[in-house]
């Protein structure tokens, strides 16, 4: 999205810790970990210092992971164009960040934190897209959703060109569900997607299982899945049934669950593949110990709280809820995917 911005004309400075990332954009013209081969524009550049990145910016786009976002949100705070409210700020994090009484939406957790100026206007990104093909200038569409429209609009306008098309919606909390729970739905499919294409190298019950598994099964989960995200979506508040239909909905999360770029469904397929969950306890340790894998799925996280607002709101979630159990070894993923499946029978 920096790219994209910088192709615009506009100065664009990127924070990252990362002495050698840094290094690698300002001197390489390439962040060579996370996007391999794409050259970046020359009024793109990083920095490790925060304060001054956030200096004298018109807009500010918060795109850590959940698990790093509040802590780095209230180091924005001394900032004078954060304190000033005199830059408009968007978020494209995925995921829920916890409360005192159970999980909550990520813009309204940053909007306590935040002064006053920002309530009721931050903006949240999402829609199916992924980085390496938005550097690309591969067609893809977003969605900015805002309770103060006009922030919508500028975001918009800030990003939208040749190939990225951004529209504005009002639905902030049923966008922010949806872009969550996908997360966790596409571990399922990749799960799916590994025994399917395993199929040949196994015996017994597990071969037949596998063997059952077709198109027509991934898109039953797949619709199954956007059920579960809409029922959320709607206990939560969202304002736009809609929501779900549009790119934001059924859009993110198809992209999420077939994309090769998908992480939560690298990470699903690495569960049988490799049996990535044998080192960790339970859900928790997992999640202590996420930062050990070189990429970051979401749905991990997302699945802990999920599982606890199904709950919260008395909400019938076997995909999400079997994948909480999962990942906290309570079922193995034969016992997931044959017990999801037989509630159909």
């Amino acid at each position: 999205m920096g790219k994209v911005a910088a192709e615009k004309g506009n100065d664009v400075l990127m924070w990252s810790s990362g002495q050698e990332n840094v290094r690698d954009i300002n001197s390489r013209r390439e962040n060579v970990r996370r996007l391999p081969g794409v050259r970046l524009p020359e009024n793109l550049r990083a920095d490790r210092d925060l304060e001054r990145c956030l200096d004298g910016r018109e807009f500010i786009v918060l795109a850590l992971p959940s698990i790093y976002l509040l802590e780095t949100v209230k180091r924005m705070l001394s900032a004078p164009s954060i304190r000033e409210g005199e830059a408009a700020i968007a978020v494209i994090t995925k995921g829920f960040l916890p409360g005192d009484k159970g999980p909550r939406l990520i813009v309204e957790v940053l909007e306590d934190y935040l002064p006053g100026f920002y309530r009721n206007s931050l903006v949240y990104i999402a829609g199916p897209s992924h980085a390496e093909e938005v550097s690309r200038g591969k067609i893809t569409g977003l969605i900015a959703a805002s309770e103060n429209g006009r922030n919508a609009l500028r975001f918009r306008d800030l990003l939208k060109g040749r190939g990225l098309f951004v529209f504005p919606s009002l639905d902030v909390r049923g966008v922010q569900v949806a872009a969550a729970t996908k997360n966790v739905i596409a571990i399922a499919f990749g799960m799916l997607d590994a025994f399917r294409n395993s199929a040949a190298g196994l015996r017994g019950e597990l071969a037949e299982l596998a063997g059952l598994f077709g198109d027509g099964t991934e898109s039953l989960l797949l619709a199954a899945g956007l059920n579960e995200i809409q029922a959320l979506g709607m206990a939560m508040g969202a304002t736009h049934p809609e929501t779900f239909t549009s790119i934001s909905g059924i859009g993110d999360l198809d992209v999420t669950c077939r994309s090769v770029f998908g992480r939560n469904r690298r990470f699903g397929k690495e569960i049988v593949e490799k049996d990535i969950l044998a080192p960790f306890a339970d859900i928790d340790s997992l999640i202590s110990g996420i930062g050990g894998l070189d990429y970051l799925p979401e749905g991990v996280a997302a699945a802990k709280y999920v599982k606890q607002l199904a709950d919260r709101h008395e909400l019938a979630m076997p995909i999400s809820c079997g994948i909480f159990r999962l990942l906290n070894r309570e079922l193995s993923p034969p016992e997931f995917l044959e017990g999801f499946f037989r509630r159909f029978g």
